[in-house]
């Protein structure tokens, strides 16, 4: 069960913000994947009300990630202008219409209806819009994702540019976990000439951004 926040202390937040970016940027320092453009910190939308959301933009926050257009077009509603913002949330294609004017990068698409969806509105996508494949690395059961071995399939299939993908490996107390299935994305994006990477959250941003990851998605370990 998610806890929404309904009131955020702004200077604590920016207390994290400044820790997780000083770890980041060691992590990249440290990496021979993570040397190149700066990683962005998506701070995750779902666990602070609408009312609670100017205190991360007084905190520093710039970029907002949410999982659900209902609560995407409420807050972008409320307070569009304080952020750039971004969809992470399951892509349903009946939902596509909803979301596209709104952000900036999708970072969940996988699956052909949702495709469709997004080609046929295209004439509504927000300026700047780009679109990210989701993959399911660990081929777990239940979760979304594009299979490996049916990306390359899937990316010459669509008629819309493909700037990256994301990742949700299989949870685990021990970042360390994580690795193999970062290295993975990375390698798969590589091999198709894709840049952006979305991967690593609170538990195991850092050794995403060791593995190449150029957006971090963020939650309680910003807000805690």
């Amino acid at each position: 069960m998610v806890e929404l926040r309904t009131q955020l202390d702004a200077q604590r937040v920016h207390a994290n913000l400044e820790r997780i970016r000083h770890e980041i940027e060691t992590a990249r320092e440290g990496s021979i994947h993570g040397a190149g453009a700066p990683v962005e910190i998506l701070a995750a939308a779902k666990y602070v009300t609408a009312e609670a959301l100017p205190a991360l933009a007084r905190a520093g926050v710039t970029l907002l990630g949410e999982n659900r257009a209902q609560d995407l077009e409420e807050k972008v509603a409320a307070h569009g202008s304080l952020f750039t913002w971004d969809f992470i949330g399951r892509l349903q294609s009946r939902k596509v219409r909803s979301i596209v004017p709104h952000v900036r990068m999708i970072h969940s698409l996988a699956s052909e209806s949702a495709r469709a969806e997004l080609e046929r509105h295209r004439d509504i996508w927000h300026p700047a819009m780009r679109v990210l494949v989701q993959v399911n690395v660990a081929g777990e059961e239940g979760k979304a994702g594009v299979a490996p071995a049916e990306l390359a399939a899937f990316l010459g299939a669509s008629e819309i540019p493909i700037a990256g993908l994301m990742t949700m490996p299989p949870l685990a107390a021990d970042p360390e976990r994580s690795r193999h299935w970062f290295a993975g994305l990375r390698e798969l994006a590589a091999e198709h000439g894709l840049r952006e990477l979305s991967m690593g959250t609170s538990q195991d941003y850092a050794v995403a951004v060791e593995e190449g990851a150029t957006i971090v998605r963020i939650g309680t370990n910003l807000y805690d």
